[in-house]
């Protein structure tokens, strides 16, 4: 560290209190500048980068960090990855000792770029409230600069000082190694194009655009290199590793060269390589810290998972009409053989019609209307009057508990300002499906029970047995759970398994679109400070 004349604590006052540096790429820093002051005032107003009048080697290596940021799904032109070399070439320059308001400059574009790399890791790059209103997003670290001074000034490894503060799941780690293999992939591919053909192409068929499939499919990891042969027939290793390629895509595994697979295929990677950094940054969305290992839900994956069992397939809410919100809550209570009390929305937009076309409808389908107070008021037909008050909601629904209850036979309940929860359902046929958003919003798991036994693995007085008989039984059983257990309802467009396959998913409520213009706007804006 480098200390500074009576001139140059007063020049580095100034600037912080301006909060704005001209020799940044963006020079304003005002969203910093609480954090870039409590900084230097911590350090009595030292340089923390510099000594003798020359960039310190920790300075060197979190510069280094800084320009390699696009390997994380970041983009490092927000930390001046262009303006280091010059920066420290200038400090360099052995017939020109740089000048303390040089090294002031220097040591104040270090200390910015490094929080705002910091805040990004930990937090995102984008505020994501505009897209997900009580998206529940704290701090969970002392403060930046707190941090910065503390860990990575003193540190002896900048790397692992840094992952301190990036999200701790093990699919964000796997993501972060699929930016950097895309990243390299993106920049060997020659853009190529397969070309469209009007009917689908099945094994044994000719088809003009083998040469480019073959180069893709090898690019990718689903052709082994060793497999690939000149030929001119679709058949073979080719078509084994379509079927590869297929499956990580979400479509069914058929081999067919149609439309929607080549679609898929020609998509190119420069988009693939969005679809990772956007799922990487929705992770760094997330509570960071946990009491317990949390559920978590990806809506365009269709999938649950909950700690070491089997990810579960889901039926999530249908694209624009009903979708199911990104949000993070605690599960708090398991129901066994739950009644269903009809949302209003769906009382009046759909089931008022239907009861008054079908004088039979409440008796087929097991539905009570009642009062304010629970109380049944009919089981069976209904009379105008009783219609009339379904209508102006001043009447309600409720279907009866057992195995044709549109929640199934378990219920878990998790509080949130949308009452969305998840559980069972009756309807089985819709799991056998590759897009699954069905629902009004609400979570269906397929198989409930092994859940409920994840979930109360650790109440001993709820055994495998007992759960079992709760669903077999006749009453409703509530369960509350003795800690909470978090879960993360969160929407990413990619995914990487155990095994290091990349799998792409359909960016179903078009949230891609949305959230990635503004995470390209952010550097647009910044630049035109």
């Amino acid at each position: 560290m480098q200390q500074l004349s009576a001139q140059g604590k007063k020049e580095l006052i100034s600037i912080v209190s301006v909060g704005r540096l001209e020799t940044l790429q963006w020079p304003k820093f005002g969203d910093y500048q609480a954090e870039i002051g409590e900084f230097y005032r911590s350090g009595d107003y030292t340089l923390a980068w510099v000594s003798k009048f020359r960039s310190t080697a920790k300075a060197r290596s979190v510069i280094k960090r800084l320009q390699a940021a696009d390997n994380e799904g970041l983009l490092a032109q927000d930390y001046d990855s262009p303006l280091w070399a010059d920066r420290l070439a200038k400090l360099e320059l052995p017939d020109h000792p740089a000048s303390e308001s040089q090294l002031i400059r220097f040591d104040l574009a270090l200390t910015v770029c490094a929080i705002r790399y910091i805040l990004d890791l930990h937090l995102g790059r984008i505020n994501p409230r505009p897209f997900h209103a009580i998206l529940d997003i704290e701090p969970d670290i002392s403060g930046p600069s707190d941090f910065l001074r503390k860990r990575v000034v003193p540190a002896e490894d900048v790397a692992a000082a840094f992952s301190a503060v990036e999200p701790p799941f093990p699919s964000y780690r796997r993501l972060v190694q699929a930016v950097q293999r895309y990243m390299e992939i993106a920049r060997e591919d020659d853009g190529g194009q397969l070309p469209a053909s009007g009917i689908r192409i099945k094994p044994g068929d000719r088809y003009s655009g083998l040469p480019r499939l073959t180069r893709l499919l090898i690019l990718l990891g689903d052709l082994p290199p060793q497999a690939a042969s000149p030929q001119e027939l679709y058949a073979g290793p080719l078509v084994k590793a379509v079927k590869r390629f297929q499956r990580r895509h979400g479509l069914t595994p058929d081999g067919l060269l149609s439309q929607q697979t080549l679609k898929q295929l020609n998509t190119p990677l420069e988009q693939r390589l969005r679809q990772l950094r956007l799922t990487l940054e929705r992770w760094r969305w997330l509570p960071h810290r946990f009491s317990r290992q949390p559920i978590i839900v990806n809506i365009p994956e269709f999938r649950l998972y909950a700690g070491d069992t089997p990810p579960q397939k889901v039926v999530v809410g249908v694209a624009f009409d009903h979708e199911t919100p990104v949000f993070s809550s605690l599960l708090t209570e398991v129901v066994f053989r739950p009644p269903w009390n009809v949302p209003m929305s769906i009382q009046l937009g759909e089931l008022v019609q239907k009861i008054e076309k079908s004088s039979a409808y409440l008796k087929k389908n097991h539905l009570d209307v009642i009062d304010s107070k629970g109380a049944i008021v009919s089981s069976g037909t209904v009379s105008a009057a009783v219609l009339a008050q379904l209508r102006a909601g001043r009447l309600y629904l409720r279907q009866r508990s057992g195995p044709k209850n549109s929640l199934g036979l378990v219920k878990f309940l998790m509080p949130n300002a949308y009452s969305v929860y998840i559980h069972g359902t009756p309807a089985r046929r819709g799991f056998m499906e590759s897009r699954r958003d069905f629902s009004h919003s609400c979570i269906r798991v397929k198989d409930p029970e092994a859940l409920a036994a994840w979930v109360l693995r650790d109440q001993p007085d709820w055994p495998l047995k007992r759960i079992r008989a709760a669903i077999e039984g006749t009453e409703t059983v509530t369960v509350k759970l003795t800690e909470p257990i978090p879960v993360f309802i969160q929407y990413g467009t990619a995914e990487v398994e155990e095994n290091g396959e990349v799998r792409f998913f359909d960016d179903i409520y078009s949230r891609d679109a949305a959230e990635g213009a503004a995470f390209e706007q952010r550097a647009r804006l910044a630049v035109a400070q």
